[in-house]
């Protein structure tokens, strides 16, 4: 018996000493993951373009807004002649069937950049929108399986959508209304309304037609787009409920797995770099929107993300799928082996670990079906143009937004999260 308990505790001290191994190696490949992101950040930084918010540009808004702000009939604007009416009719059917899922809605994005690429809105969203889908086939692909029941993933795969959906079917009318007016060269701001567009928009529209001050109109919509999402799935009790108050979604801040990654290597080389941030509260209107601000500054300020983004974009389809930026570390199509209920490491950093599979990402076709667009509830947000004017002060780029090593630390911290809830549950099946 003695000697039983002496075993014991020789177990339980060799298990401590690889539990601390395991640690302080966490804790190195951290430091040296935030050394390597400022030194990145820091050469990145050496070349940016100019990117700001113009102050006479502003204080044209403001008194645009104010003019504005004794007309109450801005919103029963109705289109003028047979023409306008088709118009509407044309960019609704368009948006209708550019809003089928998350695919289509970001090649849509992305075709309407090259044709204007003056909307640099158009590009930001692609690149946040493929974020999107990649998080949405996250819920079905290797390791969220075995962290969320199937419930809680699909009420996270439904908030995800619908914000996606909102979003697009607000912005996309308003892309093609301008790309309309830019070839018939006149000022077509005054049909907004016709897609229940907030007056907000209006006087932006019409001074970036006469002005063409790409960040104003980019922040501006950045800016439309969070308040559009903020009533109607943030503070929507369903998606309370559901999503954001429950305890793994509240997890994604200490983890830091709310991130949006914009792939800038050379696909050629294989080389995959990213730059990007993490979003630490996603209920936060104002986070939001500065979060939105800085993504924006990174992706056209900096010239080689914006130069290697631009060249992912084009060279690489949206699938859904993270083995569309990583294909190194991520594979489309599920192994016989990943189906197996045990799971065993296999990242480290970075790289696979020597013998590993990659990780299971499937596209969005295979993981998720298509989603009927729900009609979007009335009401306009916009209330007063001072409520929204400390977001036009300035456009800052983050001191650190190289996030490579982070991403992957990231994931490693998922895959170790998989791995201590199979021990602690005493089971390795994936969740139902």
């Amino acid at each position: 018996m003695l000697r039983n308990y002496a075993y014991s505790i020789i177990k339980f001290i060799k298990k401590g000493i690889r539990s601390m191994a395991k640690l302080s190696h966490q804790l190195v490949f951290l430091w040296t993951n935030k050394r390597r992101a400022h030194t990145a950040s820091d050469r990145l930084s050496g070349d940016t373009l100019p990117l700001e918010l113009r102050v006479e540009s502003v204080q044209e808004l403001a008194a645009l807004y104010a003019s504005e702000a004794s007309s109450k009939d801005v919103l029963g604007v109705q289109p003028t002649d047979d023409l306008e009416r088709s118009l509407i009719y044309r960019i609704e059917l368009e948006t209708e069937k550019g809003n089928r899922n998350n695919v289509t809605r970001t090649e849509a994005y992305r075709a309407l950049y090259f044709r204007c690429p003056e909307l640099h809105w158009s590009l930001l969203a692609h690149v946040v929108s493929r974020n999107g889908g990649w998080n949405m086939t996250d819920l079905k692909g290797e390791l969220h399986p075995r962290l969320l029941p199937a419930d809680q993933r699909e009420a996270i795969f439904l908030l995800l959508e619908r914000a996606n959906a909102l979003i697009f079917q607000d912005a996309y009318p308003q892309l093609l209304l301008y790309e309309a007016g830019k070839k018939a060269r006149r000022d077509l701001s005054h049909l907004l309304p016709a897609f229940g567009v907030s007056r907000f928009m209006n006087p932006v529209w019409s001074q970036f037609v006469k002005r063409g001050d790409s960040a104003l109109l980019t922040t501006a919509l950045i800016v439309n787009e969070q308040h559009v999402i903020e009533g109607r799935i943030v503070q929507d009790p369903y998606y309370k409920e559901h999503v954001l108050e429950k305890f793994m979604f509240k997890l994604q801040a200490p983890l830091q797995t709310n991130a949006v990654v914009m792939p800038y290597g050379s696909q050629m080389a294989g080389d995959m770099k990213l730059a990007g941030l993490v979003l630490e509260d996603f209920t936060n209107l104002q986070e939001r929107i500065e979060f939105g601000k800085r993504l924006y500054a990174i992706l056209f300020g900096v010239r080689e993300v914006r130069d290697g983004a631009l060249s992912f974009v084009r060279a690489v389809h949206h699938t859904g799928s993270r083995a569309d930026y990583a294909p190194h570390l991520f594979m489309k199509q599920q192994a016989r082996m990943s189906k197996q209920a045990s799971y065993k490491q296999r990242l480290s950093g970075c790289r696979l670990m020597k013998g590993a599979m990659p990780l299971y990402s499937p596209e969005l076709c295979g993981a998720w079906k298509d989603v009927p667009v729900k009609a979007v509830s009335g009401g306009d947000w916009f209330t007063d143009w001072e409520e929204v004017q400390p977001y036009f002060k300035a456009l800052p780029l983050p001191s650190v937004f190289e996030i490579t090593n982070e991403h992957c630390f990231i994931l490693n911290k998922i895959e170790l999260a998989v791995i201590a809830g199979q021990q602690l549950g005493g089971t390795n099946k994936k969740k139902r």
